[in-house]
């Protein structure tokens, strides 16, 4: 005979149906470009660093750097920083670019994601001129640098590619840190920094990245602007044509840090 302490607890340590939500599987999604190749990219389940949405400003990014390849980085080395699924990187490589690394924050699933996107795009060359590596903004570069050409003395890179990444504000010095190491000390090379305020409100904010730059010795450029079809994200509050909004940057060094 069962003991009634025992009917009383039985499926008291069970988890409730639901308890434990699926996890979120990879997805896929389709970019064509401008000369009508389509690019299959995967983007990981879920994450808390938003790698798993493509955004308008990698998607905006892409088409500009292959609307001027020739003057950007054919023959040149990119560095990519903040990629999520490595769009404009694998862009770089696919036209052109002597050598790209493509980096995100170093999370085993990101990091694996973007290999496996370089691993399945068709229309890289071979053998393929580009790298992923997991990256922490402001920290020591010599596992990006390894992957330059041995004829590359000065251990950076020609351009650099930051898309949507100034709404984490709080990172601003550690990314610009990034940028200080790792761009090229040559009037020609440049950072190109791609953003949409998708919380308009906290616009000065993500804007402040540029005044932390001049500081820190770049001349800062506007260089573009595009009003998507539609906001990404429909739900969030705020002025809709801001939310719909890609701006572009260019920095480069300043004429006084050239000559120091």
């Amino acid at each position: 005979m069962a003991d009634s302490s025992d009917e009383e607890t039985a499926g008291l340590f069970d988890e409730p149906e639901g308890f434990y939500q699926p996890e979120k599987q990879p997805t896929f999604v389709t970019h064509r470009t401008l000369n009508g190749n389509e690019l299959r990219l995967r983007l990981v389940g879920h994450n808390a660093l938003w790698g798993h949405l493509l955004w308008n400003a990698g998607r905006t990014l892409a088409d500009y750097l292959e609307s001027h390849s020739s003057t950007l980085y054919e023959n040149k080395t990119v560095l990519e920083l903040g990629a999520g699924a490595g769009l404009p990187s694998l862009l770089c490589s696919i036209r052109g670019a002597k050598q790209v690394v493509v980096t995100d924050y170093p999370d085993a699933e990101l990091i694996e994601n973007l290999r496996y996107n370089i691993e399945h795009c068709p229309l890289l060359p071979m053998p393929p001129n580009v790298a992923a590596e997991g990256y922490l903004w402001g920290a020591p570069t010599s596992s990006l640098t390894s992957h330059l050409p041995k004829a590359e003395g000065e251990g950076r890179f020609d351009l650099l590619i930051l898309a949507d990444l100034l709404f984490n504000h709080s990172e601003h010095r550690k990314l610009l840190s990034s940028v200080q190491q790792m761009l090229k000390r040559t009037p020609e090379a440049q950072a190109l920094v791609f953003f949409t305020p998708y919380r308009p409100w906290l616009l000065e904010k993500d804007l402040a990245f540029f005044e932390l730059a001049r500081g820190g010795g770049f001349a800062v450029e506007k260089i573009f602007e595009k009003v998507m079809e539609k906001v990404m994200f429909e739900e969030d509050p705020g002025d809709e044509l801001l939310r719909r909004t890609v701006f572009g940057y260019s920095l480069r060094w300043s004429a006084e840090c050239l000559q120091s």
